[in-house]
Order: structure tokens, then C-alpha cells, then sequence
């Protein structure tokens, strides 16, 4: 199955899609959710002390899929590594994404409605994962020296690029 479309996950749930069993307690819990895309958060030299601070920061809250995550890090990432090298920087993805993405496919043959009669929200099954983040939040933070920062200003824009809504990018 292909990936679908960004713009039906990028919206912020009221309440995370969780399930509540009437019959036992032991099934409200979601099984099967898939691991995460993104699995590095920290990037570059951990250790070392920079003089300046990027922050990448969302306009409105949204929902970001690991997928986006993984992309932006990659994209920081390579940018940076190029142009300042891997010991001049310590690059950050922030948010973790726990929220469990599902669909329920529809029936797409004739009569359909009667098929799913009594299906008005169904489950369905886990498909991906997202992070919730709220407006201003950081997602992405990058340690350099001043020398470096105009690099670390262009990888913190193709990040954002990455991410499904408007962001800015700032200098602490």
C-alpha cells in the first residue's frame, strides 16, 4: 500500500486515536503500532560547546508524520555535514512521534453502504506514526559556532521545507 497524503494526518486529533474495549480491560491497548521512521535525533559532535543557536519553530499546531521527521533530518543533516563538517555542529530533532496513525479502508464496490452499515468510526488498523506539536513549538535545534551559522540557517530552512506547515527560523 502507498503512502497517503500528508494533508489527512496534518490536522491535530481532539484526543489521541486510542480504543476503549466494553468487554475487558486488557484491550485498550493498540498492538502493532509500526516503529517509528525516524530513529537518530542527535546528529554532529554531542559533546562539544557552541557559541550560537538555531531553532526551528512551527507556526500552528499540527500533526508531523516520522516520515516528514526522518526527511528533514536528512536534509539538515547532509546540508551541514558538507558545509561545516560533522565536528562543527550538534544538530537536534525534538519531538518523538507517539501518536499511531490508522485507516480503515472502505469497500469501493456497488452497495457499499450497506456493507458498512454500523461502521460510522471504525478502528482500523495502525499505518504510521506522528508527533503532535503545538505552535511555537521547537523541532528542530542547531549548535554552532558564528562562523558556521549562515550554513546552519540554510539546513534549518530545507528542514523545514520537510514539515507540513509554516515555520520560521530563529537565532538565539
Amino acid at each position: 500500500m502507498a503512502l497517503r497524503p500528508g494533508r489527512i494526518y496534518r490536522d491535530v486529533p481532539g484526543q489521541p486515536y486510542t480504543r476503549m474495549s466494553q468487554k475487558k480491560d486488557k484491550d485498550n491497548y493498540i498492538t502493532g503500532a509500526p516503529a517509528p521512521k525516524i530513529s537518530i535525533f542527535d546528529m554532529g559532535a554531542k559533546e562539544k560547546e557552541f557559541e550560537e543557536k538555531i531553532v526551528l519553530k512551527v507556526d500552528k499546531e499540527c500533526c508531523i508524520r516520522s516520515n516528514a521527521l526522518e526527511s528533514a533530518r536528512i536534509a539538515a543533516n547532509s546540508h551541514l555535514r558538507k558545509k561545516v563538517g560533522r565536528e562543527n555542529y550538534h544538530m537536534r530533532i525534538k519531538p518523538y512521534p507517539h501518536h499511531v496513525l490508522r485507516h480503515h479502508p472502505l469497500a469501493g464496490i456497488a452497495q457499499a453502504d450497506r456493507y458498512y452499515e454500523g461502521m460510522r468510526k471504525p478502528f482500523g488498523r495502525s499505518i504510521g506514526r506522528a508527533a503532535i506539536v503545538n505552535k511555537n513549538q521547537e523541532i528542530l535545534e542547531i549548535r554552532t559556532n558564528t562562523k558556521n551559522i549562515q550554513a546552519a540557517k540554510k539546513a534549518a530552512n530545507r528542514a523545514g521545507m520537510k514539515i507540513p506547515v509554516s515555520f520560521r527560523v530563529h537565532v538565539k
